[in-house]
Protein backbone atom coordinates (compact mmCIF):
# COMPACT_ATOMS: atom_id res chain seq x y z
CA UNK A 1 0.00 0.00 0.00
CA UNK A 2 2.67 2.63 1.05
CA UNK A 3 4.30 1.43 -2.15
CA UNK A 4 1.11 2.61 -4.13
CA UNK A 5 0.70 5.68 -2.32
CA UNK A 6 4.38 6.81 -3.00
CA UNK A 7 4.02 5.84 -6.81
CA UNK A 8 0.54 7.38 -7.23
CA UNK A 9 1.96 11.15 -5.24
CA UNK A 10 4.79 11.01 -7.60
CA UNK A 11 2.97 10.98 -10.83
CA UNK A 12 0.98 13.74 -9.43
CA UNK A 13 4.28 15.54 -8.91
CA UNK A 14 5.07 14.66 -12.26
CA UNK A 15 2.77 16.02 -13.98
CA UNK A 16 3.25 19.45 -12.30
CA UNK A 17 6.99 18.99 -13.20
CA UNK A 18 5.95 18.39 -16.87
CA UNK A 19 3.70 21.52 -17.06
CA UNK A 20 6.98 23.48 -15.64
CA UNK A 21 8.95 22.47 -17.93
CA UNK A 22 6.30 23.23 -20.43
CA UNK A 23 6.07 26.47 -19.04
CA UNK A 24 9.84 27.02 -19.67
CA UNK A 25 10.39 27.18 -15.99
CA UNK A 26 14.61 26.79 -14.57
CA UNK A 27 13.48 26.43 -11.22
CA UNK A 28 15.63 23.77 -9.28
CA UNK A 29 13.53 20.40 -9.13
CA UNK A 30 13.59 17.39 -7.34
CA UNK A 31 12.88 15.07 -9.41
CA UNK A 32 15.41 13.45 -12.73
CA UNK A 33 13.78 14.05 -15.98
CA UNK A 34 14.59 11.47 -19.24
CA UNK A 35 13.79 11.36 -22.31
CA UNK A 36 14.55 9.45 -25.65
CA UNK A 37 14.21 6.13 -26.94
CA UNK A 38 10.71 4.19 -26.96
CA UNK A 39 12.49 1.19 -27.01
CA UNK A 40 14.42 1.68 -23.94
CA UNK A 41 11.23 3.32 -22.19
CA UNK A 42 9.70 0.14 -20.48
CA UNK A 43 13.54 -0.92 -19.15
CA UNK A 44 14.32 2.52 -17.84
CA UNK A 45 10.77 3.03 -16.18
CA UNK A 46 11.01 0.07 -14.83
CA UNK A 47 14.14 1.15 -12.85
CA UNK A 48 12.15 4.87 -12.32
CA UNK A 49 9.66 2.70 -10.61
CA UNK A 50 12.17 1.10 -8.10
CA UNK A 51 14.04 4.29 -7.43
CA UNK A 52 11.11 5.87 -6.52
CA UNK A 53 9.40 2.95 -4.65
CA UNK A 54 12.60 2.20 -2.53
CA UNK A 55 14.86 4.78 -2.06
CA UNK A 56 14.29 8.60 -0.62
CA UNK A 57 14.25 9.87 -4.20
CA UNK A 58 10.97 10.61 -5.90
CA UNK A 59 9.94 8.46 -9.29
CA UNK A 60 11.46 10.12 -11.69
CA UNK A 61 10.06 12.14 -14.89
CA UNK A 62 9.97 9.67 -18.15
CA UNK A 63 9.25 10.32 -21.61
CA UNK A 64 9.51 8.43 -24.68
CA UNK A 65 10.30 11.17 -27.33
CA UNK A 66 12.44 8.69 -29.56
CA UNK A 67 16.16 8.59 -30.17
CA UNK A 68 16.76 11.64 -32.10
CA UNK A 69 14.08 13.58 -30.31
CA UNK A 70 15.67 13.06 -26.48
CA UNK A 71 19.19 13.90 -27.92
CA UNK A 72 17.92 17.04 -29.62
CA UNK A 73 16.36 17.63 -26.16
CA UNK A 74 19.16 16.42 -24.18
CA UNK A 75 21.50 18.37 -26.48
CA UNK A 76 19.62 21.89 -25.99
CA UNK A 77 21.83 22.66 -23.41
CA UNK A 78 22.17 23.07 -19.43
CA UNK A 79 19.44 24.05 -17.07
CA UNK A 80 16.84 22.27 -14.97
CA UNK A 81 14.41 22.95 -18.12
CA UNK A 82 16.39 20.90 -19.75
CA UNK A 83 16.72 16.88 -19.46
CA UNK A 84 18.94 15.07 -17.12
CA UNK A 85 19.23 11.86 -19.28
CA UNK A 86 18.33 10.05 -22.45
CA UNK A 87 17.86 7.46 -23.96
CA UNK A 88 18.20 6.00 -27.19
CA UNK A 89 18.61 2.59 -29.06
CA UNK A 90 21.75 3.96 -31.04
CA UNK A 91 24.79 5.40 -30.53
CA UNK A 92 24.72 9.36 -30.45
CA UNK A 93 25.64 10.60 -33.36
CA UNK A 94 28.65 12.84 -33.77
CA UNK A 95 26.56 15.62 -35.24
CA UNK A 96 24.41 15.43 -32.07
CA UNK A 97 28.05 15.32 -29.61
CA UNK A 98 28.55 18.30 -31.25
CA UNK A 99 25.35 20.14 -31.03
CA UNK A 100 25.82 19.10 -27.16
CA UNK A 101 29.14 20.73 -27.06
CA UNK A 102 27.90 23.71 -28.99
CA UNK A 103 25.66 24.23 -26.72
CA UNK A 104 27.77 23.92 -23.31
CA UNK A 105 26.53 20.60 -22.33
CA UNK A 106 30.46 19.55 -22.46
CA UNK A 107 30.64 16.47 -20.09
CA UNK A 108 28.41 13.50 -21.05
CA UNK A 109 28.83 10.11 -19.57
CA UNK A 110 27.81 6.91 -22.32
CA UNK A 111 26.14 3.99 -20.85
CA UNK A 112 25.65 0.42 -22.20
CA UNK A 113 22.56 -1.13 -20.56
CA UNK A 114 22.47 -4.32 -22.72
CA UNK A 115 21.70 -5.73 -26.37
CA UNK A 116 17.96 -5.67 -28.28
CA UNK A 117 17.28 -7.03 -31.97
CA UNK A 118 15.16 -5.07 -34.23
CA UNK A 119 12.14 -7.42 -34.97
CA UNK A 120 9.98 -7.78 -37.98
CA UNK A 121 6.74 -9.00 -36.53
CA UNK A 122 2.86 -10.55 -37.56
CA UNK A 123 0.08 -11.69 -36.46
CA UNK A 124 0.57 -15.26 -35.30
CA UNK A 125 -2.92 -16.82 -37.26
CA UNK A 126 -0.18 -16.46 -40.71
CA UNK A 127 2.72 -19.02 -41.79
CA UNK A 128 6.08 -18.48 -40.61
CA UNK A 129 8.09 -16.30 -43.06
CA UNK A 130 11.54 -16.06 -43.75
CA UNK A 131 12.70 -12.76 -45.35
CA UNK A 132 15.76 -11.60 -46.55
CA UNK A 133 17.41 -8.29 -46.08
CA UNK A 134 17.26 -7.51 -49.79
CA UNK A 135 13.47 -8.46 -49.85
CA UNK A 136 12.72 -6.32 -46.89
CA UNK A 137 14.49 -3.53 -48.48
CA UNK A 138 12.50 -4.09 -51.87
CA UNK A 139 9.70 -3.41 -49.80
CA UNK A 140 10.08 -0.62 -48.03
CA UNK A 141 12.65 1.70 -50.54
CA UNK A 142 11.60 4.20 -52.00
CA UNK A 143 12.90 3.23 -55.05
CA UNK A 144 13.97 0.40 -56.73
CA UNK A 145 16.11 -0.95 -59.29
CA UNK A 146 14.46 -2.18 -62.61
CA UNK A 147 16.15 -2.42 -66.06
CA UNK A 148 19.21 -0.34 -64.78
CA UNK A 149 17.33 2.21 -63.29
CA UNK A 150 16.28 3.61 -59.97
CA UNK A 151 12.32 3.85 -60.30
CA UNK A 152 9.73 4.71 -57.78
CA UNK A 153 8.54 1.75 -55.99
CA UNK A 154 6.04 -0.32 -57.88
CA UNK A 155 5.79 -3.42 -55.38
CA UNK A 156 1.92 -3.83 -53.63
CA UNK A 157 2.47 -7.24 -52.94
CA UNK A 158 5.12 -9.40 -51.40
CA UNK A 159 4.94 -12.12 -54.45
CA UNK A 160 5.74 -9.32 -57.18
CA UNK A 161 9.39 -9.43 -54.93
CA UNK A 162 9.74 -12.90 -55.22
CA UNK A 163 7.33 -15.61 -56.29
CA UNK A 164 7.89 -17.59 -53.40
CA UNK A 165 6.23 -15.15 -50.79
CA UNK A 166 2.87 -14.91 -49.87
CA UNK A 167 0.47 -12.89 -52.66
CA UNK A 168 -0.07 -10.52 -49.15
CA UNK A 169 -0.41 -6.62 -49.49
CA UNK A 170 3.09 -5.13 -48.51
CA UNK A 171 1.92 -2.92 -45.26
CA UNK A 172 4.58 -2.22 -42.63
CA UNK A 173 4.26 -0.44 -39.51
CA UNK A 174 7.07 0.98 -38.46
CA UNK A 175 9.27 3.97 -36.66
CA UNK A 176 9.30 7.23 -37.31
CA UNK A 177 12.37 9.15 -38.67
CA UNK A 178 12.92 10.84 -34.49
CA UNK A 179 13.56 7.12 -33.38
CA UNK A 180 17.02 5.17 -32.91
CA UNK A 181 15.32 2.17 -34.28
CA UNK A 182 14.09 3.52 -37.39
CA UNK A 183 18.07 4.60 -37.90
CA UNK A 184 19.17 1.32 -36.95
CA UNK A 185 16.63 -0.26 -39.58
CA UNK A 186 17.78 1.53 -42.42
CA UNK A 187 21.77 1.20 -41.42
CA UNK A 188 21.56 -2.57 -40.74
CA UNK A 189 18.58 -3.88 -43.31
CA UNK A 190 18.98 -1.65 -46.06
CA UNK A 191 21.87 0.28 -46.07
CA UNK A 192 23.77 -3.26 -45.67
CA UNK A 193 21.73 -4.81 -48.33
CA UNK A 194 21.78 -2.16 -50.95
CA UNK A 195 25.65 -2.09 -50.87
CA UNK A 196 25.35 -5.64 -52.34
CA UNK A 197 22.68 -4.80 -54.74
CA UNK A 198 23.13 -4.16 -58.27
CA UNK A 199 21.36 -0.54 -59.14
CA UNK A 200 22.24 1.07 -56.34
CA UNK A 201 25.65 3.41 -56.16
CA UNK A 202 26.20 2.66 -52.34
CA UNK A 203 23.56 2.37 -49.16
CA UNK A 204 20.47 3.47 -49.54
CA UNK A 205 18.54 4.23 -47.30
CA UNK A 206 15.32 6.53 -48.30
CA UNK A 207 11.86 4.76 -46.97
CA UNK A 208 8.95 5.03 -49.13
CA UNK A 209 6.00 7.37 -48.20
CA UNK A 210 3.22 6.22 -50.47
CA UNK A 211 1.53 4.16 -47.75
CA UNK A 212 3.01 0.91 -47.90
CA UNK A 213 5.26 1.46 -45.33
CA UNK A 214 3.38 3.85 -42.27
CA UNK A 215 5.29 5.86 -39.80
CA UNK A 216 3.34 4.73 -36.48
CA UNK A 217 4.87 7.23 -33.27
CA UNK A 218 7.06 6.40 -30.38
CA UNK A 219 4.19 3.85 -28.73
CA UNK A 220 5.38 0.30 -30.05
CA UNK A 221 2.32 -0.95 -28.23
CA UNK A 222 0.08 0.97 -30.75
CA UNK A 223 1.86 -1.98 -33.54
CA UNK A 224 1.17 -4.69 -31.09
CA UNK A 225 -2.44 -3.42 -31.64
CA UNK A 226 -2.52 -3.27 -34.93
CA UNK A 227 -0.90 -6.69 -35.89
CA UNK A 228 -3.21 -8.20 -33.54
CA UNK A 229 -6.04 -6.67 -35.94
CA UNK A 230 -4.97 -7.01 -39.25
CA UNK A 231 -3.00 -10.29 -40.17
CA UNK A 232 -1.49 -9.00 -43.57
CA UNK A 233 0.14 -6.48 -41.76
CA UNK A 234 3.83 -6.58 -40.01
CA UNK A 235 5.38 -4.02 -37.76
CA UNK A 236 8.85 -3.35 -36.74
CA UNK A 237 10.26 -2.70 -32.93
CA UNK A 238 12.32 -3.68 -30.51
CA UNK A 239 12.66 -7.36 -29.17
CA UNK A 240 10.93 -7.03 -25.78
CA UNK A 241 7.78 -5.65 -27.67
CA UNK A 242 7.90 -8.91 -29.42
CA UNK A 243 8.77 -11.21 -26.28
CA UNK A 244 6.16 -9.48 -24.32
CA UNK A 245 3.34 -10.69 -26.88
CA UNK A 246 3.62 -13.67 -28.06
CA UNK A 247 0.08 -14.63 -27.63
CA UNK A 248 -0.85 -12.27 -30.27
CA UNK A 249 2.04 -12.20 -32.24
CA UNK A 250 5.34 -14.08 -34.17
CA UNK A 251 8.50 -13.19 -35.20
CA UNK A 252 9.60 -13.04 -39.37
CA UNK A 253 12.86 -14.38 -39.38
CA UNK A 254 15.41 -12.22 -41.25
CA UNK A 255 18.29 -13.87 -43.28
CA UNK A 256 16.99 -16.95 -41.77
CA UNK A 257 17.59 -16.26 -38.05
CA UNK A 258 14.81 -16.38 -35.71
CA UNK A 259 15.59 -13.58 -33.31
CA UNK A 260 15.86 -15.09 -29.87
CA UNK A 261 18.16 -13.94 -26.63
CA UNK A 262 20.64 -16.24 -28.12
CA UNK A 263 21.06 -14.99 -31.16
CA UNK A 264 20.74 -11.59 -30.60
CA UNK A 265 23.61 -11.34 -27.85
CA UNK A 266 25.92 -13.56 -30.02
CA UNK A 267 25.02 -11.25 -32.85
CA UNK A 268 23.70 -14.28 -35.40
CA UNK A 269 20.91 -12.39 -35.79
CA UNK A 270 21.59 -10.00 -38.01
CA UNK A 271 19.85 -6.83 -36.87
CA UNK A 272 20.89 -6.44 -33.68
CA UNK A 273 22.20 -3.58 -31.49
CA UNK A 274 23.29 -2.27 -27.68
CA UNK A 275 21.05 0.03 -26.30
CA UNK A 276 22.49 3.05 -24.67
CA UNK A 277 21.65 6.01 -22.11
CA UNK A 278 23.66 9.39 -21.42
CA UNK A 279 23.95 11.70 -18.75
CA UNK A 280 24.38 14.89 -18.72
CA UNK A 281 27.02 15.44 -16.01
CA UNK A 282 26.61 19.29 -15.14
CA UNK A 283 23.46 17.88 -13.75
CA UNK A 284 24.68 15.34 -11.22
CA UNK A 285 25.13 17.54 -8.06
CA UNK A 286 21.96 19.50 -8.92
CA UNK A 287 19.28 16.86 -9.08
CA UNK A 288 18.84 14.91 -6.73
CA UNK A 289 18.86 11.00 -6.78
CA UNK A 290 20.73 11.28 -10.53
CA UNK A 291 24.23 9.22 -9.01
CA UNK A 292 21.01 6.38 -7.25
CA UNK A 293 19.31 5.99 -10.53
CA UNK A 294 22.59 5.40 -12.66
CA UNK A 295 24.20 2.96 -10.10
CA UNK A 296 20.98 1.30 -9.95
CA UNK A 297 20.69 0.65 -13.43
CA UNK A 298 23.82 -0.56 -13.67
CA UNK A 299 23.14 -2.83 -10.76
CA UNK A 300 23.41 -6.79 -10.98
CA UNK A 301 19.59 -6.84 -10.00
CA UNK A 302 18.60 -4.81 -13.29
CA UNK A 303 21.01 -5.84 -15.96
CA UNK A 304 22.43 -8.97 -14.47
CA UNK A 305 22.24 -12.24 -15.99
CA UNK A 306 19.55 -13.02 -13.96
CA UNK A 307 18.32 -9.38 -13.13
CA UNK A 308 14.67 -7.95 -13.35
CA UNK A 309 15.71 -6.42 -16.77
CA UNK A 310 15.94 -9.62 -18.43
CA UNK A 311 12.21 -10.46 -17.68
CA UNK A 312 11.65 -7.12 -19.36
CA UNK A 313 12.96 -8.46 -22.38
CA UNK A 314 16.45 -7.08 -22.35
CA UNK A 315 18.93 -9.14 -23.39
CA UNK A 316 22.29 -8.90 -21.26
CA UNK A 317 25.84 -8.19 -21.78
CA UNK A 318 28.70 -10.70 -20.88
CA UNK A 319 29.83 -9.56 -17.43
CA UNK A 320 33.34 -8.57 -18.32
CA UNK A 321 30.94 -5.65 -20.35
CA UNK A 322 28.86 -5.25 -17.24
CA UNK A 323 31.74 -4.85 -14.76
CA UNK A 324 33.54 -2.58 -17.50
CA UNK A 325 30.37 -0.34 -17.63
CA UNK A 326 29.90 -0.22 -13.87
CA UNK A 327 33.77 0.76 -13.35
CA UNK A 328 33.65 3.67 -16.65
CA UNK A 329 30.75 5.27 -14.48
CA UNK A 330 32.54 5.12 -11.20
CA UNK A 331 35.24 7.04 -12.73
CA UNK A 332 33.72 9.65 -14.05
CA UNK A 333 34.95 8.78 -17.97
CA UNK A 334 33.33 11.53 -20.46
CA UNK A 335 32.41 10.55 -24.23
CA UNK A 336 35.21 11.97 -26.16
CA UNK A 337 34.20 13.02 -30.03
CA UNK A 338 37.00 10.43 -31.14
CA UNK A 339 34.76 7.63 -29.56
CA UNK A 340 32.04 8.57 -31.89
CA UNK A 341 34.29 8.92 -35.46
Amino acid sequence: MKRTMKRLAAAAMAATILLAFGAGSVQARDQIRIVGSSTVYPFASYVCEELGATTQYPTPVIESTGSGGGLKLFSEGIGMNTPDLSNASRRMKLSEYERCMQNGVEKIHEVVVGYDGISLAENKVNPELNLSREELTLAVAAKVPQNGKLVKNPYEYWDEINSDLPHREILIYGPPTTSGTRDAFEEMVMEAATEEMSGYDSGYTNIRQDGAYVPSGENDNLIVQRLDKNKDAMGIFGYSFLDNNRDKIQSVRIDGVEPTEDTISTGEYPVARSLFFYVKMAHLDKVPGMKEYVDLFLSEKMIGARGYLKRQGLIPMPKEMRDQERKEWKNRELLQKSDLQ
